[in-house]
Formats: structure tokens, sequence, C-alpha cells
């Protein structure tokens, strides 16, 4: 009962209350039934609950075009659903004194004045849905005054006068959905001060203004489904004293309309279900105090929820947050302070992994369901075989484990978690980044990127033109948030390219790269590829090569000419423009082809031959100071994104400095998926003399975008 629907829970009782009256006997009514009709005393719930048995006849379903003569006068419920009425003649069921339910659906009504039911005091409910009335004219249900219950969905209602419902003082239900509406009016409410239930779900209103249902201080369940709204201004709600039940699934909505939200104390259950959200936000829900469901399922857009995002909701007994196909990152911070909580359901997103911060910070878990995530099943999800006894999972045979490969569909409580590292490499997941993004100029584009990772992994984005970008902070036209989004504001076709996410901590690092395209254009470079011998010796080779900007993927290969020699390859990481290739023979002819990958171009190789000296021959400073003054360049400004060297703008240079090495010491390799901060325009000037060990070596470094 608590599985949070469209519809309000009011009606879930209601129908689990109808399906109950049907399971119970029915009795024959003996009194002088109308031909093909059935007279019976069923079970009877009135408009407030309350059970009762009812004289009922029977007429649906006989595609009749009139009201059947002569029908018993103690009649209380009047079944004439699925027929071809179109019209009841004034008075034509007034001498039916004890009518309570009046089933005119699905037939054809096109004018209120064709039904005949001005004055039935008695008449508690009234089904009018699926006709085609298409205007509602002021006091359109004169003499109806005790009428509960009024069903007017399916029709094809394009306006309402202000005064429609007058008189209709005692209405608790009304039911507008599905039908042309365009605009809410406030007037028509004013008519409805006992309203409790109000359904107008499934019409074209892309807006609600301020204060449109504040004279319903009685209502208790709200349902705006399947509309057009895009937002929810701050008073829309306002004087909904009385509301729990609010749905506004299958709607527009990009953000929480949170402060609408804080004008409604008392809302127990939230249906947020099938909106374009792309993160839940810090604070969207904060301090609903009495707030005990959330439903946030089927959001195709939605990628992350943040930290904070639900904080101080004392009265949360179930979360709902599934089938939402991006969403690939909770904060391990994102639940706080929900004491209450019982079941949490996170099944079929693309999660990789949930952490254990976020199951600690929640005491009274009972149930939680991951299964249909891509988890990876590393030192972030141990926690698995350690959480408290009282934590059942749901479905545990579907849990599996989708990475790495070896424990690839194992069962995740079969996992030797305690044989495995404390530590783990980030993961950004594929789903997470686009790997295309279509924009026009002027266009506000956001980039989600999230991480999991032990230690806490640190993200930052690299542009096109190769700037490196740290949150927290605005860059000009950039702005990175501490959770990883990059926001860049008024785009410009200048900036259009390839944007890379680099997610990393003391293990290492994983990157993604989002094509950016402005008004469907990418910029694509002409320069040639060449790949450069800086260095040989008798058992390596050293290669340099321009990196390109929009590069996809790298890969290096190279074999001697000696026949049957084995081949060798090395997958080369983002932004890297040098490579050692080692454990060569001395005296050997060799080759090696570089070929890049490039976005909307074709595969760009390039190719070089080079001969290893005989062993033992000559010494590294007896090669000359150039050579090895910009082997060491390379490899200090491999060194820029680790943070152990320091930066100085000069112009339009960059000055590194760097204790110079002991001979034979060689900088370590740049990690894999590190993209460089500056791109390297060769060659590069040297300033002499290189100095004894111990000093400072000063290089110089032109830096300026390079595309290929």
């Amino acid at each position: 009962m608590r599985g949070l629907q469209p519809s309000c829970l009011l009606l879930l009782l209601l129908l689990l209350c109808a399906l109950a009256a049907s399971a119970m006997p029915t009795v024959p009514w003996r009194v002088a039934c109308p031909p093909r009709c059935v007279c019976q005393i069923r079970p009877w719930y009135t408009p407030r609950s309350a059970y009762r048995e009812a004289a009922t006849v029977d007429c649906n379903d006989l595609f009749i075009t009139s009201v059947p003569a002569e029908l018993p006068e103690g009649t209380q419920t009047l079944l004439l659903q699925s027929n071809n009425i179109a019209r009841l003649e004034q008075g034509e069921l007034g001498y039916l004194r004890n009518l309570s339910e009046l089933d005119l659906s699905q037939n054809s009504f096109s004018d209120v004045w064709d039904f005949g039911l001005r004055n039935m005091p008695q008449l508690l409910s009234l089904h009018l849905e699926e006709n085609q009335l298409s205007h509602l004219p002021d006091s359109s249900f004169p003499g109806l005054g005790n009428l509960q219950e009024l069903y007017l969905n399916h029709n094809r209602l394009r306006s309402i006068a202000p005064r429609a419902f007058a008189g209709l003082g005692s209405l608790l239900r009304l039911h507008l959905n599905s039908n042309l509406l365009r605009t809410l009016d406030g007037r028509w409410f004013q008519m409805l001060p006992s309203l409790e239930i109000l359904m107008v779900g499934g019409n074209k209103v892309d807006a609600i203004l301020d204060m449109n249902f504040r004279p319903l201080g009685n209502l208790r369940s709200l349902v705006l489904a399947g509309m057009q709204l895009r937002e929810i201004s701050d008073y829309a709600l306002e004087g909904l004293r009385s509301l729990e039940s609010l749905s506004f699934y299958d709607n527009k909505l990009a953000d929480v309309p949170k402060r609408a939200l804080q004008q409604v104390p008392g809302l127990k259950f939230l249906d947020l279900n099938k909106n374009p959200l792309q993160r839940v936000k810090q604070s969207d829900f904060t301090n609903m105090l009495h707030l005990k469901e959330l439903g946030l399922n089927n959001m195709d857009e939605l990628v992350s929820i943040d930290q904070f995002a639900l904080i101080n909701l004392p009265e949360l007994t179930k979360l709902d947050v599934t089938n939402n196909p991006k969403l690939s990152f909770i904060h391990p911070k994102a639940f706080q302070h929900l004491p209450q909580l019982e079941t949490l359901m996170l099944n079929n997103n693309a999660l990789s992994a949930l952490h254990r911060q976020t199951v600690e910070s929640l005491p009274n878990l009972q149930e939680i369901s991951i299964h249909g995530n891509p988890l990876r099943c590393d030192c972030v999800i141990r926690w698995v075989n350690s959480t408290r006894p009282r934590v059942r999972f749901i479905e545990p045979q579907s849990t599996l484990c989708a990475e790495p490969p070896d424990l690839q569909r194992r069962h995740i409580r079969d996992v030797p978690f305690r044989e495995m590292t404390e530590q783990c490499l980030p993961l950004i997941s594929a789903r997470s980044l686009p790997a295309r993004l279509d924009a026009r100029v002027g266009d506000n584009v956001a980039l989600h990127c999230r991480a999991l990772a032990e230690p806490e992994p640190e993200i930052y984005w690299v542009t096109p033109a190769g700037v490196k970008l740290l949150p927290p902070g605005d860059h000009g036209k950039f702005k990175v948030h501490a959770e990883g989004t990059l926001e860049i504001r008024g785009v410009a076709a200048g900036e259009a390219g390839l944007y890379t996410c680099v997610a990393h901590n003391l293990l290492g690092a994983d990157t993604r790269g989002v094509r950016l395209l402005v008004n469907r254009s990418f910029p694509l470079g002409q320069a040639e590829l060449q790949l450069l011998v800086v260095d040989v010796q008798a058992h390596h080779v050293l290669l340099a090569w321009r990196p390109c900007l929009n590069a996809v993927s790298s890969n290096l290969t190279w074999a001697s000419s000696a026949p049957g020699a084995a081949l060798g390859s090395a997958r080369i990481p983002a932004g890297t423009h040098g490579f050692n290739i080692t454990r060569l023979r001395p005296d050997t002819e060799y080759r090696a082809c570089l070929r890049v990958a490039l976005l909307a171009s074709p595969l760009r190789v390039a190719c070089v031959s080079a001969r290893t000296k005989e062993a033992g021959q000559g010494t590294p400073w007896a090669r000359g100071t150039l050579v090895t003054a910009l082997l060491l360049c390379l490899l200090l400004l491999a060194l820029a994104v680790s943070g152990g060297w320091r930066r100085e703008s000069l112009g339009g240079a960059v000055r590194v400095v760097y204790p110079v090495q002991p001979m034979g010491v060689v900088y370590p390799v740049q990690p894999v998926g590190v993209v460089y901060p500056v791109r390297v325009v060769y060659p590069v000037r040297v300033v002499y003399p290189v100095q004894p060990k111990g000093h400072l070596l000063a290089v110089e470094v032109q830096a300026e975008p390079l595309e290929c």
C-alpha cells in the first residue's frame, strides 16, 4: 500500500474497496426488471467509503439509445455505461427518489443541458466520463446540492465557465483529467469548499498561476500528472494546508519545485516520476517534515543524486528511485537525517556502486534493491558482505556483478571482497555522459561527470583548447560544480570540440570525453600527423608527435625487420605526445607506426624507421646536451597534472621549473587517461646551459591549441 503510483493513495484505497466489494456475494432483487438489464442487491461504498447494500439496476453494454422505461422506483444505483444515449428528458429519472449513483459514462452526450438531471438532491455520485462534452457553462449542475463525486474525465472539455460548479458545495471528488484544457482557473474552486480530491492531469497546461488552488483548504490529494508543466511557481500550492498526496507524474519539470513544496508542510506522498530532471541537487527536499514516500522513477535524463539532496525528512519511510537509465551516481552523503527510512529501491539504474557511507547513514533501513545495475564488484561495494543482518536484499538472485570480467554474472553475495584491497580506481559511468552533444550558439550546456572510488576521486575537466578547469569555481564562461558538473554559459561556435572529464585518485585515473557540436559543426584541423625519432640507444627508441585535440584513441605498434619478429603495441593515453620503446635489440632496424582515431575524420597513420645503436656505444652526455634537454622537457611536462612542478605565466609561453634528476634517472610515464593542461608545439626552446646535478633547469615551452 506504500507503493507510490501516478494517482493518489486515496484513490488506491477506493480501488481496493471496490475490488473487495466485487468479491462479495450479490443477491437477486425481485422486482420487475427492464429487459436485458440485471437487477441485484450489490455491495456499494459511499464517496466517504461507508459500506452499504444498494438496489442496483445494471444496464451496461446494451447499445441502447435511451434509458429503459419503468425502472424500479427503489433503484439506488443505475448503471448505463457503454451505450449510445445522447439525451435525457427533463425529469425522466425524477421518480427514482432513492437514486444515489448514476453512471452515464461512455455514451454520446455533448451538452450538459442534455442530462435532464436537475433537482435530484439525493444523488451522491455522477459518472459522465468518456462522453463528448466540450464546454461547461455557469451553473452546469443545478439542483445537485448533495453531489459528492463528479467524473468528467476523458471528455473534450476546452473551456469551463468561472461558476460552472456553482451549487456543488458538498462535492468531495472532482475528476477533470484527460480533457483539452489549456489553463486552470482558480474561480472554479471557489465554488468547491469541501473538495478533497482533484484530478486535472492529462490536460495540456504548461503553467500554474500563484495561489490557483488557494480556495481548496480541505484538499487532501492533487493529481497534476501527464500535463506539460515545465515550471511550478513558488506560490502555486499556497493555501493547500490539508494536502497529503501530490503527483507531478509525466511532466516537463527540469528541477524539483522545492520552494512550491515548502508551501504544503503536511505533504506525505510525493510523485515526481517521469520528469526530465538531470540532477537531484542539494536541499531539493529539505525539511519536508511529514513526507513518508517519495518517487523518482522513470527519469530518462537523471544522472546524479548530489550531496545532501535529501536531508531532514524525519518521517520518510520509502524512497523509490528506479528505472532511470542514466542514474550512475549517488553521493555518499546524499541521504542525511532520514531516521525512519525502511525501504530503499534503487534497481534498474546505471549505478556501478553504492557507497558504504550511504547505507550506514540510514539507521532504520530494512530492505534495499540494487539489482539491474551494472555493478562493479570492487572495494566501493564491499559493504554488501558486512551489512547489518536486518537489511534484506530484494531479489538477491538478480543482484549480479557486471565488472570486472572475471566476476561478471557472479552473485554479489558470493564475491570474496575480504580478499580485495581497500582501495580502487575511479570509474566514470559510460551512461552518465553522452558521446556527442548538439547545441546551438547561445545555448547553456551542462555536462555531468561523476565517479566513485576509494579514496574518493577528484574530478576536473579539460577543454578542447587544453585548459584544465578545477572544481568548484568560475572560469569565465565555464563553471565547474563541486559534484563534477561543467556548465558552459552561452556557448559560442569556437567552443565546439572534445571536452574531457578526468576522475583521479592516488591509484590512477579514468577519463571520458564528450564531443560538443555547435550548430552541427565540430572543429577538424588539417595538420599532418608526424612521428619523430627523438633519441636512439642500443635498447630503446624515444618517439614524439604532436598530440591531436580531437583524438578518440591512439595506438602505437613496432616491429623489427627480422623475419618472424614479434609485434609490439601500446595504447596511448589521451594527450600523450611521447613514448619510449624499450627492450629492443642492439644494432637492429625497427619500424614504428602511430594510428590516431579522430572524431568524424578518417584514421590518421604516421610511421618512422630507426636503427638501434650497437651495445655500449656512447654515453648519455656525449650524445649532446640539446637532445638530453629535449628529453627532459618532454618528461617534465608529463608531470604537469600531478602537481610536482610549478608554472608561471610568461606572456604567450609557459615556464616549467623542476629539479634536474641525477644522470640516467628517467621521469615517470604519464598516468593512463590523464590529459595535459597545455599542448606543445615543436620544436621546444631550451635555455642553456644545463645546470649541474641538484640545480634547476628552466625550460620555456610555447603553449597553444593544436588540432589534427
